[in-house]
């Protein structure tokens, strides 16, 4: 389906009541605000990435949209050995990839294998544990060894850096794996890619093997079309007209116009979490002052942020992950740092670093204008600039640099800035501390160059733990120690909402990875 971004401004489209264009019944597009750097799915942390593989390939397990149960995917059933050590898990038979190659635990192993394979240089390489080995005893069992146990093994194999992909596909296509092409078992095929603008998908035909948490096995509609639109206001017109079925880049601003339209669903889940910020990179001169950081972090009205820039939909976010997390500390509750500008100039100025004649502060030989990268797009640009706002109100000038999704992971796996804009989803504190914390992450996605042996060994502890209260201790002193160094900025902390037309059916928004539509089985017209 061709798609016509729309020129006019929201309230002028809204006046005019654009007409509607009929999509076809067979096919459906998606608008989205930016597009992935590739579609490799141990190669890439982009959400962006993961809300198509999620399509496009399975996982041997796959999760609830309470983002608390684990239910079958690729495997139908599987085991665990008292010690926490051994997964057997029990493939279903007659799953074959889009070119209609049967799949066997062969594919499994060597998917797990080329995750934790040094040479692929995955970020993401933790979430499989400490593996021993991967095997197959049969083409229907794969034995997943591990050498210390893994508390969220299961849930870790739900995500899509856990898809399970065809070694011929990866070798045919080497470098360009996941860039002109996918061969995976999902619901939908790779058809097309047109970087920062559509991503098109076919339906997998003979695909049944749909987990159980949707009315049924397979695709509901032939064709998905992912459509980037940077532009907010573009985005919403795109829905309310009809040009784009459904989206979960919903714009704030147009929430009340979307929940009253009479042609469209909204519908909203807070399972999981997904939390904007700015991190720091911790030994640059402009930030590596701690002081700075803490000025930073009490110059910023987060709350402000939530009101006037997204009309109070999101919740103000003074914590790295959600109180609500699994595992969060409450010991530190009363210690978060609130908006108080007039502090953070009486620390600053304690600390040596004072007004120059520009009312930018200065020390050592060093002008506080930290450069941050953040992507290009609505969000970030509006978000980077009011921080850049208050911030500038106590001396501090903030130098930001955008870039595209496609350039953006690239640019921010290097050491070229000071601080940088990130968002990402998680289900517990120990997801995400791992994800950001842990120095064998450095320089992506441990941006931060958060460097500690003693954090390291508390984020094993509570990884390998098999006991709640001792992995709750050692994530909940991480989370003191990284806030008690202001490590980074929280900004706000989001729910996952979806807009769609009248014309499908409602969806049960997912929230895995912060992928609303998770494998697309749940779109399906109306009757």
């Amino acid at each position: 389906m061709s798609f016509s971004p729309i020129r006019l401004g929201f309230a002028a489209a809204l006046a005019l009541g654009a007409p509607a264009i009929a999509a076809a019944q067979s096919s459906v597009t998606i608008v989205r605000e930016v597009d992935s750097n590739n579609y490799d799915p141990q190669k890439s942390t982009a959400r962006a990435a993961s809300e198509v593989l999620f399509m496009m390939g399975d996982t041997l397990v796959g999760l609830d949209p309470d983002m608390k149960t684990v239910v079958p995917m690729l495997a139908e059933s599987w085991d665990m050995s008292d010690d926490g050590l051994t997964y057997t898990f029990h493939l279903k038979d007659g799953v074959s990839f889009c070119d209609g190659k049967k799949m066997t635990a062969e594919d499994v192993v060597y998917t797990f294998d080329r995750w934790l394979d040094p040479a692929t240089k995955s970020p993401v390489a933790w979430r499989a544990g400490e593996v021993e080995s991967v095997t197959a005893p049969d083409p229907l069992t794969v034995v997943y060894q591990l050498k210390a146990p893994h508390s969220e093994l299961l849930y870790q194999l739900t995500q899509s850096f856990a898809t399970i992909i065809d070694k011929a596909n990866v070798e045919a296509l080497g470098p360009d794996f996941g860039v002109t092409g996918f061969n995976g078992t999902g619901p939908f095929c790779w058809k097309e890619w047109t970087p920062r603008n559509t991503m098109t998908l076919t339906k997998h035909e003979g695909y049944t093997w749909g987990p159980p948490i949707y009315d049924t096995p397979d695709a509901q509609v032939d064709e998905i079309t992912w459509q980037i639109v940077p532009e907010e206001n573009t985005r919403t017109v795109a829905v309310l007209t009809g040009q784009s079925e459904i989206t979960q880049y919903v714009p704030y601003i147009a929430m009340s116009q979307l929940r009253a339209a009479p042609n469209v669903n909204v519908e909203q889940s807070d399972a999981a979490f997904w939390t904007y910020f700015i991190g720091f990179k911790v030994d640059k001169p402009t930030v590596a002052d701690p002081v700075v950081r803490e000025a930073i972090n009490l110059a910023v009205n987060q709350a402000a942020i939530a009101e006037d820039l997204y009309f109070g939909e999101v919740q103000p976010a003074y914590s790295y992950v959600s109180e609500g997390a699994l595992d969060w500390n409450h010991a530190i509750d009363d210690e978060l740092p609130k908006y108080d500008p007039e502090k953070a100039i009486a620390i600053l100025e304690a600390d040596g670093w004072k007004l120059n004649s520009d009312g930018v502060r200065e020390k050592d030989g060093v002008t506080l204008q930290p450069l941050a990268y953040v992507f290009a797009g609505s969000t970030w640009s509006k978000l980077a600039e009011a921080v850049q706002a208050d911030l500038l109100k106590v001396g501090i000038d903030m130098q930001i640099q955008s870039f595209d999704a496609t350039i953006a992971w690239g640019k921010l796996a290097t050491q070229e800035f000071d601080m940088f804009g990130m968002s990402f989803p998680y289900v517990s504190s120990g997801d995400a501390l791992n994800l950001y914390f842990r120095s064998t992450n450095i320089p992506s996605p441990n941006r931060m160059n958060w460097n500690d042996s003693e954090t390291d060994t508390l984020l094993r502890a509570g990884l390998t733990a098999t006991d709640d209260a001792d992995r709750a201790e050692a994530y909940g002193e991480v989370l003191k120690k990284v806030h008690e160094a202001y490590v980074w900025l929280p900004l706000y902390h989001e729910p996952m909402t979806i807009a769609s037309s009248t014309k499908l059916k409602p969806v049960v928004p997912h929230n895995l990875y912060g992928c609303g539509l998770y494998k697309g089985i749940g779109i399906a017209y109306a009757d």
